[in-house]
């Protein structure tokens, strides 16, 4: 009982933080019908701002580190992506009403990272006072990456998989109907032996403004001295920034909500769900590396926190390319709308909650 008041007790303090009151004020003034609208302008800088800054902390961070020490939490992320992918295809996809291409989308994206819930949680780990190594930011493309690529090929396989049965299908009543045992000997466009091309994903995923951003910001903190900047610049408006981005984002969700309603109720069932199964998932191995390699219990709750977002920024454009027949809304209705409200404000106080009990 004192192991749950305390993590009540840490819950609720969590939920007056005012990361999380920006979000859900954004909600509130979108579902009232205001027209306070940001700039898309606004929200692109503000999103690189915060990368950059991310990045930046996590490059330095990496340079004075021990390389080893990322390893593990460097597998179990790269583990966590597919897996998130491969429980969608088996759950999300058996439900009915549901396309097995928009399932696999889906899950795509919410194997895939948001960055903006992993400044949230950041920013929030920093008001607690909750230690945790600054490279465990540098766990995102990690996790980002394998997850798309896995939901892309996996898309791939399944459509050229049916369109070689209804290829099989159509030879097979013609040959029937002629009564020669023939038919049309042309071969359906993209059977199930052909190649799905890996790299053009990756790279498409490298080239995203979210994961540029982060990974520019981690190899200009590896391999200068970005102090002076950094210290004058870019963290002293993190959090202003990061209210700003809140703001935008609850006012997305109320949006997206009306998309949501126009696709199967069992997108909005698994995008509260997913990312709490997915949080708690990488939330156990991330304790694994806790006790195996001194992995940090605030480096534990960044893990579970990037397995439980779902990207906003560079994974719709990519899913969008790579499956082309999924419906945008969805997958991109149940990430804004349910998903990253969700892993906001319920996964990030859980999380770090949870690590506070745990941790004593």
């Amino acid at each position: 009982m004192d192991f749950l008041s305390d993590f009540l007790t840490k819950f609720g303090a969590q939920l007056q933080s005012p990361t999380l009151g920006f979000l859900i004020g954004g909600m509130i003034v979108a579902a009232l019908g205001s027209q306070l609208a940001i700039p898309d302008a606004v929200y692109t800088f503000i999103v690189f701002m915060l990368l950059m800054k991310v990045g930046l902390t996590g490059g330095q961070a990496i340079r004075d580190s021990n390389p080893s020490e990322i390893l593990l939490p460097a597998l179990f992320a790269v583990a966590i992506g597919i897996l998130i992918v491969f429980i969608g295809r088996y759950t999300l996809a058996k439900l009915p009403g549901i396309k097995t291409v928009d399932a696999l989308a889906t899950a795509g994206l919410f194997g895939a990272v948001s960055g903006s819930t992993l400044a949230a949680a950041l920013t929030l780990l920093d008001e607690q006072g909750m230690a945790y190594e600054p490279w465990a930011a540098a766990l995102y493309p990690f996790m980002d990456i394998p997850a798309l690529v896995t939901a892309i090929v996996l898309a791939s396989i399944y459509t050229s998989k049916q369109k070689r049965d209804k290829y099989l299908k159509n030879e097979k009543y013609l040959s029937e109907l002629s009564g020669t045992g023939g038919g049309h000997t042309s071969k359906p466009g993209g059977t199930v032996d052909e190649r799905v091309k890996i790299w053009p994903i990756v790279k498409e995923s490298l080239q995203g403004s979210a994961l540029t951003a982060l990974l520019l910001g981690l190899a200009l903190g590896l391999l200068t001295k970005p102090e002076s900047v950094y210290t004058t610049f870019y963290d002293p408006l993190f959090r202003g920034f990061l209210s700003v981005l809140m703001l935008i984002m609850g006012m997305e969700a109320a949006a997206r909500l009306v998309e949501l309603r126009k696709v199967a109720q069992w997108f909005a069932v698994y995008a509260v769900v997913a990312p709490m199964l997915h949080g708690f998932i990488a939330f156990g191995l991330g304790m694994v590396a806790h006790y195996t390699t001194n992995f940090s219990l605030g480096g534990v709750v960044i893990l579970a926190v990037i397995a439980a977002s779902s990207s906003d920024i560079s994974g719709p454009p990519t899913l969008r390319a790579g499956i082309p027949s999924a419906n945008p809304s969805a997958y991109i209705g149940a990430s804004t709308a349910v998903g990253t409200p969700v892993a906001i404000a319920f996964g990030i106080p859980i999380f770090i909650g949870l690590a506070q009990a745990l941790g004593g």
